[in-house]
């Protein structure tokens, strides 16, 4: 397509160093003092923004992202930036939060999506232009690493950000209509329905199995991600408040010994005891077969999560799958554990 007119916005430096300022262990997260923000809904035409806040992209990977988006009715952009690959990120700490911030300061820029996860989003928190993000409100959308962005942008702005496909896993009939759907064709009370298993080798697969860890009904704001990006944060500025929240949690190639750990980590954050809700996606090559000396995944998360108490179920459609619905952070909604469903009780667009 036509390349726009680059519009090109300094990053306002948050601190100078690029790495996260650690904070003691006891820091307690405050609550958002903003009002929540909802971008507008995404149209066919409008210009996606591509970026890579993380790892670095492959060529055939970018291309594969701008494809998909194209055929799907849409424009798009990107930079230079993404092109940079310093070591195993897409560029340097500072281009990368540049990157981000230009493409909310760009008004030619409707919506902004990532080409990939990977290492890198929490060392940029502190470069990104919250003042600028919060006055450019739009359609932020991807998971894995991308956890640290969503639930940081939402807290510091109030800016509903979105837990769903990057560009590499968009193309997925699935994946795309819980796109279409959150983002494109905003309803009150919107089902997130699972996704039907076609592919044997997923529904053999214990990873894959749907179960109620804790029956019980809770309601309550979005938030979560990556298993291990949440845990990362806490104890430092941008840890996520649980308080009144419905947490959701997936993560990717972890055995259950660190599921356990992290998992154990996260317990003992206070205000996860106030949470009203815990949903588990699909943790992918994350289990293993009971033997004398592991347990299994299932047995990891029941161990760790029934104790509290509270609503919570495992194998959702969302995470490192093929089949990854789009959950907006902030956005209330409800958990039936009994059923396994969750429902968006609020449009997550204007």
């Amino acid at each position: 397509m036509t390349k726009r007119r680059s519009f090109i916005k300094s990053a306002t430096v948050l601190g100078a160093a690029t790495l996260l300022h650690q904070t003691s262990w006891g820091h307690e997260p405050q609550p958002p003092t903003t009002s929540k923000i909802k971008p507008k809904k995404l149209k066919l035409g409008n210009t996606i923004g591509v970026v890579a806040p993380g790892f670095a992209v492959k060529p055939e990977a970018l291309y594969l992202t701008l494809e998909t988006l194209e055929k799907m009715g849409f424009n798009t952009y990107h930079t230079e930036r993404i092109k940079g690959n310093y070591g195993y990120f897409s560029n340097t700490d500072k281009e990368r939060a540049a990157d981000l911030n230009e493409m909310f300061a760009n008004p030619e820029i409707d919506a902004i999506l990532c080409a990939r996860g990977g290492y890198g989003c929490t060392r940029i928190l502190d470069l990104l232009d919250y003042e600028a993000i919060q006055n450019n409100p739009k359609i932020l959308i991807g998971f894995s690493d991308i956890t640290a962005l969503i639930n940081t942008i939402y807290d510091k702005t109030g800016l509903v950000c979105f837990h769903g496909p990057v560009g590499t896993t968009l193309d997925d009939e699935y994946s795309k209509s819980y796109f279409k759907k959150v983002l494109m064709e905003p309803m009150e009370n919107l089902p997130i329905k699972n996704a039907i298993l076609k592919d044997p080798r997923q529904y053999r697969n214990s990873e894959y199995y749907r179960y109620t860890i804790t029956k019980g009904v809770g309601q309550g704001e979005l938030a979560g991600g990556s298993l291990s990006l949440v845990t990362a944060m806490i104890g430092t500025p941008y840890e996520i408040d649980f308080t009144d929240k419905l947490v959701f949690l997936e993560d990717v190639e972890e055995a259950p010994y660190r599921m356990d750990r992290m998992l154990t980590q996260l317990t003992q954050v206070d205000t996860l005891s106030k949470a009203k809700g815990i949903i588990f996606g699909v943790c992918k090559g994350c289990d293993r077969k009971r033997t004398t000396e592991n347990f299994t995944l299932r047995e990891v998360i029941l161990d760790r999560i029934a104790p509290l108490g509270m609503p919570a179920v495992y194998g959702m459609s969302f995470g490192h799958i093929p089949q990854n619905s789009t959950l907006p952070i902030g956005i209330e909604a409800t958990l039936n554990a009994y059923k396994k469903q969750l429902r968006l009780e609020e449009t997550a667009v204007r």
